[in-house]
């Protein structure tokens, strides 16, 4: 699919009269294909409309869904709202790519490098557009999703008084000595997991960030893994299992799908890919060049792993945890 179109609307998917292209609204309650693996590019073209709110990046650090974001950008997607915690490159991208609206965070940037190039000189600029921002803390990115899982309008909590953080937000509210954190509801969260099923059943390990509650928050999920396993592995330890199998629409099979951000028990860090991206981020014209040659002129995450050495950052030295015991007669 060429960048900057959306492609045919497809079987159970509305396209707007006016533009030919599809909506956050008009996708939202699709019934899932019979079978739920597919491919990245599939699950994107089906479940990644434009004006989308998505939650990406929730681990915080490792475990960042790049290979969907990259796939989004490809696609030419537009007007979405980013929604997430601390928010490491990939935010940044999808900003200099114009693929963004808003976002919804707790901060944009490069965690090793400091400063997100793309996202400031949108908020500072307005280029390649201009920004909305509605800045929570790490908490109270969580608290606004909890409450989307629990179905009620807002929770209350007392971290944020005090904080500018109230100022640019209309979604905070100060009431008494206690401020309401409204509920912020995704149409899609895409996560990236060590294992998954062909069900949508996702084990994942490490840190997790606000996972959990961003799937259980959104209405609908998609799971990029490193491993596709059979469903007798997930079953196996059920209390690893991040949200309902009913919740996920789409699991794709993407071993390298979160470089280069690490993946526990898979990959470590790329610190110099971080690096590289962040030197020529700091201009647009140097970001434009970087986008072409990591994202558009590159077809799928096969082609994207086949320009690294994938092998220099594998994990060498594995620590299994434990078996655990679920016998119950």
């Amino acid at each position: 699919m060429q960048q900057g179109s959306t492609g045919p609307a497809r079987e159970g998917v509305s396209a707007s009269p006016q533009t030919g292209k599809r909506t956050a609204t008009d996708s939202r309650y699709l019934e899932p294909v019979t079978g739920k693996v597919m491919s990245m590019g599939e699950a994107i073209e089906r479940y990644m409309p434009d004006g989308a709110t998505v939650a990406m990046g929730t681990a915080l650090e490792p475990l960042i869904p790049f290979a969907a974001g990259h796939e989004m950008i490809r696609q030419g997607r537009r007007d979405l709202e980013l929604v997430g915690p601390i928010s490491d490159s990939l935010f940044d991208q999808l900003i200099g790519a114009g693929c963004v609206r808003r976002v919804t965070a707790a901060w944009v940037g490069n965690v090793s490098e400091g400063l997100g190039h793309c996202y400031r000189r949108a908020c500072e600029h307005g280029v390649p557009r201009s920004l909305e921002v509605h800045d929570h803390s790490n908490f109270s990115i969580s608290l606004a999703l909890w409450a989307a899982a629990w179905n009620v309008p807002s929770l209350p909590t007392r971290t944020l008084l005090g904080s500018d953080i109230l100022r640019t937000n209309p979604g905070l509210a100060v009431a008494g000595d206690l401020v309401q954190v409204s509920a912020v509801r995704p149409d899609v969260a895409i996560v990236h997991v060590q294992r998954a099923d062909e069900h949508g059943r996702a084990h994942a390990w490490g840190p997790l960030g606000i996972s959990e509650e961003a799937g259980l928050a959104a209405e609908r999920v998609i799971v990029s893994c490193e491993e596709l396993v059979d469903a007798s592995v997930t079953l196996s330890d059920p209390n690893r299992i991040l949200f309902p199998e009913t919740k996920v629409v789409a699991v794709v099979d993407e071993p390298g799908g979160a470089h280069p951000s690490p993946v526990q028990g898979f990959f470590r860090r790329d610190h110099a890919f971080y690096r590289d991206y962040a030197e020529r981020s700091r201009t647009a014209e140097g970001f434009e060049s970087w986008l072409r040659e990591w994202v558009l002129e590159v077809k799928d995450r096969a082609s994207y792993l086949g320009r690294l050495d994938v092998e220099s950052l594998r994990i060498k030295s594995h620590r299994p945890s434990a078996p655990a015991d679920f016998g119950d007669d």
